[in-house]
């Protein structure tokens, strides 16, 4: 029940848990449109543009540390509520892309 109060108010992954799942061989999902991912997106990172997550699921069921990311975190946001739906666990919004890459680099630094 807290975590669903949790995602209402910070809907976020906090800095260090999401740093801790990048560490631990993240899933990088860009949930972004195709025309978004093709301006641009971070390496290594798979597009699953918000419409087709739905389609993807039994894909995405093994995956281990899902870290979904967008443009302003709204739509990785979506993408994680329904992940969460459908029994996947460590699913994390990242926010935005450079959010994600922020991370990223400190991580590399």
């Amino acid at each position: 029940m807290l975590s669903i109060f949790k995602n209402l108010f910070s809907p976020f992954a906090e800095a260090s848990e999401l740093k801790q799942a990048i560490k631990n061989e993240a899933y990088l999902v860009d949930v972004r449109s195709s025309y978004e991912f093709s301006h641009g997106s971070l390496r290594g990172a798979v597009n699953i543009p918000l419409p087709e997550i739905k389609n993807k699921i039994k894909e995405l069921k093994g995956k281990k540390n899902l870290v979904l990311f967008c443009r302003s975190g709204n739509r990785s946001n979506q993408a994680k509520i329904l992940l969460e739906q459908n029994g996947i666990q460590n699913v994390f919004n990242g926010g935005s892309l450079s959010n994600v890459q922020r991370i990223l680099d400190k991580i590399n630094d």
